[in-house]
């Protein structure tokens, strides 16, 4: 039996589709069109030029934020953790980090909404040295506004992490 193939997103679309999504919910490219902030050349965000915080994604979270404060990920977690946007606020002792999930058709982001909690865990042990606190969110797209996401979404909640659908107000940054 030939399997149908995916022509609405994930596998082998997920730059076709995922990518653009990301493209439009980039939360480096709010802040630089933000009127009270400003993004310097280190990804530093500022308000009234007095640094605030610092946005990173994958594997910068380790090369500028992790390593540069004496922590190394192999003494916290067995396995490196990517995430798709990090915003650490200075002010709060808090990180962001947000995952993007982009669907069409149902499909493998589906389980995926359901480790958020371990993942949250494994970012508080990263960070417990450095004194920081963890929220862990989704970032999703109307696909997952349908009645079958309804305990996902709960499940999400119910466990302290959070999910926006299309945008993330900055207020939910500590800002």
């Amino acid at each position: 039996m030939s399997k149908k193939p995916n022509i609405s997103g994930g596998g082998a679309n997920t730059n076709i589709n995922g990518l653009s999504f990301e493209g439009r919910t980039n939360l480096l490219d709010a802040f630089k069109k933000h009127e009270n902030f400003q993004v310097n050349e280190n990804k530093e965000i500022m308000v009234d030029g007095i640094v605030i915080g610092l946005y990173v994604e994958k594997h910068d979270l380790y090369k500028k934020f992790l390593k540069p404060n004496g922590v190394k990920w192999e003494d916290c977690i067995s396995s490196k953790l990517l995430p798709d946007s990090v915003f650490i606020n200075y002010i709060t002792k808090t990180i962001y980090i947000g995952e993007k999930k982009f669907q069409e058709n149902s499909g493998s982001v589906d389980e995926k909404l359901q480790t958020g909690l371990f993942k949250k865990e494994q970012y508080i042990k990263l960070m417990m040295k450095l004194g920081y606190k963890v929220e862990y969110y989704f970032l999703l797209n109307d696909w997952f506004l349908k009645e079958k996401y309804r305990d996902v979404k709960e499940f999400i909640v119910k466990y302290g992490c959070k999910y926006f659908i299309n945008e993330i107000p900055f207020n939910e940054l500590g800002l």
